[in-house]
């Protein structure tokens, strides 16, 4: 029974095993089916091979690359119908290798499309290579400046790369809100000239804001190097002798220029005062680990919105894929290159293996597409992207702060709210610069230190004393232009550690100094000139400056000195004024007055004496009409007026020496062949030699301001051509004896030299304004150059005008106007009186009516106690002699009435 048991499990376990091994059989079989389906389902999608030309040992290679897989894998997962195969050659930096790299994907992976390129060099060489190809090309790459034929030089290439003019400007922006003058710029060498264009375009861009590049410094690749500490590398030593402390950072590898830092660190120029600038191709491939070396230094980045869905799942599969950076975030070149491999897809998707259709639908892809990277522009064969920058800080503990906003259009801004500008010009933003600089932006310029301090030139020798003393030992330094200076430094915001050097020569010789750099700066009365302003940087004139004419004056000595206080028609007037008043008070006072009787000519003289006594309110006379007392009241009033200006004018012109030139004017002086005298080493020689054309001998040159009163007295010079402020000074202490001409040549001023570019000019100019604005300018001028004590006011060749009738015009016109009323109304009394006693004379003919009234008038008296008025008849009036006496034309018979007999005795006598 056991064996016959055992036999039967035996046997059973057989059939299960056998069970077993059929249904795995089974199961190979299928699983074998849909293998074989699936390969046949694989083997019917449209495979494309795509070229991919990269730096694979940089970062943006590498960036790059991981973007591609990313776009491929994810399209291949979706795709249906087609499969994205990339390949990747190593390009090394080097175009040839780049050339060589593409026509082996070509050959031998056939290849459909190429893209990548770092450079443009690689770029224009792998160009040629897809022209023979006859196979499309994007470049991650693009020439600075643009060729005009090369659309149709390359018809397959298609361009991609950041706006590198508006780049530029944006660096030339932050140059010029800082008001750096001169920058050096660095960039490494790629062997082809390829930051040529860059350069070109930096340096316009400078020049609009009116910067310059003082020095362009063009470094090895670190590769190429055979110390990785630059020990050979001799020409890093050169910027220190350069004053600008400005540096821009063009394109360079992330190697070169952690290596500049780290030499430019050791050297000192990583500091206070120093402003460093990278580009954005710098700036995307900075890492926590380049920070310490380089901190505070501002970067340009193009701006793209981070915040998106699209860019979130993005950036976690990228970092999941990348993960052996410690910086793993994607920057624009990885966004771009995302960009482009999901536009290589669309295509694929919408074309056969057709390469030209391929070409076709690439175009119409780009003209309108908008990834992660921004919005995309598509013409000429070239991709725009609409730039903006965002301007960040290198601090320490993270990669970069964020800051302002930059578009080409409207500049920096703090959003990126179309059109919204920045409304302050301070800054970008809050800044920490090197060497934690925080309370002011660095001035960009070699500043002065207690060990290294600023050599400032002064004049050794000056012409006038007031603008700048030197001791004999030449350690002590005073005057006006120093004074000045001292005043205008303290009103800086920083410490400026200086010393005084006294320099012997001419000022021309100073300006060299300054120019060459022998002297940091120059302090004294240097005239501003344009030969001189392109060597230097000058400040805000602090003085004006014109050419003026110094001359001898002498004594006027006039013999009619009595007429000058009244102008010849003045005294004609006046003249003309007592003459009618003579004759009005004549008329009104003949007739009652006794002290106007006699004989006409008696009368006449009666009324001139009386009149002209009154000038002096010496007249005795009694007025016994009422109209003659108005007359003389308002005429007594005009003699008071007229001979008390008189005699004010008078003693002023006799009290004040009267000097005369003895030159008038520059065309006297060269028509007598005089000399004349200027200061020594002033570049008024040349001006009066080659613009007003003075002979060579006849230009004197002085040393000192007491040669001048020296060589006027021994007659050695006729005349001195004087600056405006040395004329001041001289004719301040002078003013007595000498004359000064009109400001008839004029300069651009005084003011201080500084080295061209330096930030100290633009920081004295201010403070040289505000001195001007605030009076304090004005108060140190006094105190120096025209000091009130050496001229008193009073001692001046101005004297007084001569007065003229528009001084006296009303008062004229009052006596004349009240001279003729009364003269009329005494008139109008007359004629009265005549038609009383006119009798039965009406019938008379015109001309005898008008000689009896003119005999009436001559003849009649009236208010006179000796007869009654009652009594008057026309018929009775006599005609003594020397009296009126009007001829008629008729005889007396025919006109009995006209005629008047004589004085009958017994008569009253006439009076």
């Amino acid at each position: 029974m056991t064996f016959s048991f055992n036999t039967t499990v035996n046997k059973g376990q057989r059939l299960w095993h056998l069970l077993h091994l059929l249904i795995i059989i089974i199961i190979i079989i299928i699983l074998s089916y849909e293998a074989g389906a699936g390969a046949e389902a694989e083997n019917q999608k449209i495979v494309i091979n795509v070229g991919a030309i990269l730096n694979l040992k940089s970062r943006a290679g590498k960036q790059q690359k991981t973007a591609m897989d990313i776009a491929s894998k994810n399209f291949n997962d979706l795709s249906k119908t087609h499969i994205l195969n990339l390949h990747f050659g190593d390009s090394d930096r080097d175009p040839l290798i780049a050339a060589s790299a593409a026509e082996e994907l070509i050959k031998e992976k056939k290849v459909k499309l190429l893209m990548g390129m770092e450079t443009w060099q690689e770029a224009a060489l792998v160009a040629g290579v897809a022209n023979r190809a006859q196979i499309p090309l994007i470049s991650f790459a693009a020439p600075t400046i643009t060729p005009p034929l090369i659309q149709s030089r390359w018809p397959f290439l298609i361009r991609i790369a950041s706006d590198a003019a508006a780049q530029m400007k944006c660096i030339a922006d932050i140059v010029s809100l800082y008001t750096w003058k001169r920058v050096v710029v660095i960039y490494e060498d790629d062997g082809y000239g390829g930051d040529a264009g860059m350069l070109a375009l930096l340096s316009e861009a400078l020049q609009d804001v009116g910067s310059k590049i003082e020095h362009h410094l063009v470094l090895p690749r670190v590769s190429s190097l055979s110390n990785p500490n630059w020990a050979e590398l001799e020409e890093m030593w050169k910027l220190s002798s350069f004053q600008s402390r400005v540096f821009i950072l063009l394109q360079s590898s992330l190697a070169t220029v952690t290596n500049v830092y780290r030499v430019a660190k050791k050297m000192g120029l990583v500091g206070r005062d120093s402003a460093w600038i990278i580009t954005e191709s710098i700036t995307s491939l900075l890492d926590p680990q380049v920070n310490s070396e380089m901190e505070g230094t501002l970067g340009i980045k193009t701006y793209y919105a981070n915040n998106t869905s699209s860019y979130a799942k993005f950036k976690k599969v990228f970092q999941t894929k990348y993960p052996e950076e410690d910086n793993s975030e994607p920057g624009i070149y990885a966004l771009r290159a995302y960009d482009l491999t999901r536009i290589v897809t669309q295509a694929i998707r919408m074309t056969s293996n057709n390469a030209t259709n391929l070409q076709v639908l690439l175009n119409t892809v780009l003209s309108n597409y908008e990834g992660l990277s921004g919005k995309m522009q598509f013409e000429g064969g070239e991709v725009f992207y609409s730039p903006i920058f965002q301007i960040v800080n290198i601090v320490e503990g993270i990669r970069y702060k964020e800051l302002d906003f930059w578009r080409p259009e409207i500049g920096f801004t703090e959003s990126l709210a179309k059109g919204a500008s920045k409304n302050t010009s301070d800054d970008v933003g809050t800044i920490m610069w090197p060497g934690n600089l925080t309370q002011r932006a660095p001035k960009g310029w070699a500043m002065p230190t207690a060990e290294k301090p600023m050599i400032i030139g002064v004049p050794g020798t000056c012409t006038f004393s007031a603008f700048v003393q030197i001791d004999s030992r030449k350690k002590s330094f005073d005057g006006f232009c120093i004074q000045l200076f001292k005043l205008a430094e303290s009103r800086l915001n920083y410490t400026l550690h200086y010393v005084f050097q006294a320099v012997d020569g001419l000022y021309d010789d100073l300006v060299e100094q300054v120019h060459n750099k022998t002297l940091d700066a120059a302090v004294g009365d240097f005239t501003i000139l344009a030969e001189r302003l392109d060597k230097v940087e000058f400040t805000q004139p602090y003085i004006e400056s014109s050419l003026i004419l110094i001359v001898p004056q002498k004594a006027e000595q006039l013999a009619w000195m009595f007429l000058k206080p009244l102008t010849w028609q003045m005294w004609a007037a006046t003249g003309g004024v007592l003459v009618y008043t003579i004759l009005v008070v004549w008329f009104l006072e003949r007739p009652s007055n006794p002290e106007f009787s006699g004989p006409l000519k008696n009368q006449i003289g009666t009324a001139t004496w009386f009149t002209f006594t009154s000038l002096f309110f010496a007249q005795r006379e009694k007025i016994h009409n009422n109209l003659t007392k108005v007359v003389v009241v308002v005429w007594l009033f005009v003699v008071l007026i007229v001979s008390s200006s008189y005699t004010a004018n008078l003693s002023s012109m006799l009290t004040i020496q009267r000097l005369k030139p003895n030159i008038t004017d520059i065309t006297m002086l060269q028509r007598t062949d005089s000399k004349v005298g200027l200061n020594k080493g002033s570049f008024v020689a040349n001006y009066l030699k080659n613009v007003l054309n003075f002979k060579q001998e006849n230009i004197i040159k002085i040393g000192t301001e007491s040669d001048y009163k020296e060589e006027f007295e021994n007659k050695n010079i006729s005349a001195a051509f004087l600056e405006l402020p040395y004329a001041k000074v001289f004719m301040n202490q002078n003013c007595k004896r000498y004359t000064a001409t009109t400001q008839s040549f004029r300069f651009g001023g005084l003011g201080f030299i500084f080295q061209k570019g330096s930030p100290f000019a633009r920081d004295f100019t201010k403070a040289i304004l505000e001195l001007l604005e605030n009076g304090e300018l004005k108060s140190l001028e006094d105190i120096w150059l025209t000091p009130r004590s050496k001229c008193p006011n009073n001692a001046t060749s101005d004297g007084p005008e001569s007065l003229s009738v528009k001084n006296f015009m009303g008062l004229y016109v009052i006596s004349g106007s009240t001279s003729s009323i009364c003269l009329l109304l005494s008139v109008i009394i007359l004629l009265k009186k005549f038609q009383q006693h006119q009798g039965n004379a009406s019938d008379e003919s015109v001309w005898n009516r008008t000689v009896i009234i003119a005999r009436f008038l001559c003849n009649v008296e009236i208010n006179d106690p000796s007869r009654a008025p009652s009594s008057v008849d026309v018929t009775e009036l006599t005609t003594s002699q020397g009296e009126c006496e009007i001829i008629s034309a008729t005889t007396p018979e025919n006109h009995p009435q006209a005629s008047i007999p004589s004085q009958t005795e017994g008569s009253p006598p006439r009076t």
